[in-house]
């Protein structure tokens, strides 16, 4: 994956088609779930209060400069997806007109608006098809539609093994036991397990080149 910024591309979708929470068994399995095993969290520093300064704890002065210009890319990746923090994982489905459907998850990925729900995907090039094009970005350019849905434990390793480097075909909902539901209004299909399912139409691709 350290070279998948080579070529990257950036797109922007809006998921205004339509937002669908299981609310009713999702909330009920969650919670059920959090009066078994939930407790109270305090903030780091409960006796805080403005404006008190707040000290680092690193020596301020000691700083290291990174020229993203001058660094190499399998150094890039790294660097960035630890340096945002927390980040959200972009679970795709997508689906193209020859009735393929394909299942990723994607280091880049959050929500930029919530009226119109608006939500951007990082897709970056292949390196093992010699930087071409993904299934997810094919697809999506194909129908204009795709749907996200939000990962949590229950179902991450699953969710993880969708990432490797399948051929065009490969069904990851199969490969991974993951279970696919039908979408009200897209194409694509949804992921049972997930408790958050977002159906997208494409708004807008912008590429980016390397540098």
């Amino acid at each position: 994956m350290l070279k998948q910024l080579n070529s990257s591309l950036a797109a922007a979708f809006s998921a205004g088609a339509v937002v669908v929470l299981l609310c009713q068994h999702a909330a009920r399995r969650i919670r059920n779930s959090a009066t078994k095993s939930a407790r109270y969290i305090p903030p780091p520093h409960p006796d805080w209060k403005p404006p008190q300064p707040q000290s680092p704890p690193f020596d301020v002065a000691i700083v290291h400069e990174i020229d993203p210009a001058k660094t190499p890319t399998a150094e890039l990746y790294p660097l960035i997806i630890s340096a945002i923090v927390p980040r959200p994982i972009g679970f795709v489905s997508s689906q193209g007109a020859d009735g393929l459907v394909n299942l990723s998850p994607y280091s880049y990925f959050n929500a930029m608006s919530h009226n119109p729900p608006v939500v951007a995907i990082g897709i970056c090039r292949s390196p093992g098809r010699g930087g071409g094009k993904k299934d997810t970005l094919h697809n999506i350019e194909e129908t204009g539609s795709f749907t996200l849905n939000m990962m949590s434990e229950w179902f991450v390793e699953a969710a993880n093994h969708t990432c490797g480097d399948y051929d065009r075909g490969v069904d990851e909902f199969k490969v991974s036991g993951l279970t696919p539901i039908p979408s009200k209004r897209v194409l694509p299909p949804r992921v049972k397990e997930s408790a958050v399912q977002m159906e997208c139409v494409l708004k807008q691709i912008v590429e980016f080149k390397d540098k």
